[in-house]
């Protein structure tokens, strides 16, 4: 049973450590609305296009993106919008501790 459960948090946590860079967050949220192609991408964020690739590739890989090619072009749109689902609770709690935060830096004036 030990290995089993080792081997699941392994998974859990290699899931979560391709999520954690800026860049592939940046592309899931602007995904949200539907796909885009990898020009409308490297327009929209900035990203240069082959460190777009690699982050582009690294969420296909873990089966967050899916893409299709139209002639020169691939698209890229979101595979399940479940992924929401681990994204929202994170900003609340990070929502949650900035105004702890704030109501701290709040009292630190109040002398």
């Amino acid at each position: 049973m030990k290995k089993i459960d080792d081997m699941v948090f392994k998974i859990k946590a290699d899931f979560l450590k391709a999520l954690a860079h800026p860049a592939r967050l940046q592309v899931i949220e602007y995904l949200k609305n539907g796909e885009a192609s990898v020009g409308k991408l490297v327009q929209a964020l900035g990203i240069e296009q082959s460190s777009l690739s690699r982050h582009l590739a690294t969420l296909r890989n873990l089966g967050v993106l899916e893409a299709r090619q139209e002639k020169t072009n691939v698209y890229y749109n979101l595979q399940d919008h479940d992924i929401f689902k681990v994204l929202r609770p994170i900003a609340e709690l990070l929502r949650k501790k900035l105004k702890r935060s704030e109501k701290m830096l709040e009292s630190l004036g109040e002398e």
